[in-house]
């Protein structure tokens, strides 16, 4: 596809949680092949503060972390996307942007952390079982031979990912 790190934006809704998480397990697993983006299509203008304290207490850069909005990866100049991910439902069902580079797009949908109730400690088990679900999916992305598949091919294991990897341990 490309001699250049791989683009990835991962998309969710409120560009909180889920696709933040991803957009750092992403950058930490694929450094060198893959450089990977999150955004929303209703972002909530912050990262949730139980996902910022997950990714500080696992050493992940969160400097640059913040909630925007898709559109930003439409404009000139934006990368140009090889991979686009949604990993919520309502992301998954709206109609997004026409992205530069014609991306291939794939469903890794996951429950969001931020909706999880109980105590303090069950809803940040949620967010670290979360980011646990995206290394497991990630990992198997990372170790795809991108390179030496077809297109057609290469989808059908971006869809796997997404439906194979169980959401629940």
């Amino acid at each position: 596809m490309t001699d250049r790190p791989y683009s990835v934006l991962f998309l969710c809704t409120g560009n909180s949680a889920r696709s933040i998480l991803a957009e750092c397990a992403l950058n930490r697993l694929g450094r060198g092949k893959f450089r990977a983006y999150s955004a929303g299509s209703f972002p909530k203008g912050e990262v949730h503060p139980f996902a910022l304290d997950l990714l500080r207490r696992q050493d992940y850069a969160i400097a640059e972390l913040r909630s925007k909005s898709w559109d930003e990866f439409a404009l000139p100049g934006a990368p140009e996307l090889d991979f686009v991910f949604t990993v919520c439902d309502n992301a998954a069902n709206e109609v997004c942007p026409i992205w530069p580079g014609q991306p291939m797009t794939a469903h890794w949908g996951l429950p969001d952390p931020a909706a999880a109730q109980g105590n303090e400690a069950e809803r940040r088990l949620a967010f670290a079982e979360t980011l646990r679900l995206l290394n497991n999916r990630i990992s198997a992305f990372v170790n795809l031979p991108i390179k030496s598949l077809d297109k057609l091919s290469l989808r059908r294991r971006l869809q796997d990912i997404g439906r194979d990897l169980p959401v629940s341990a």
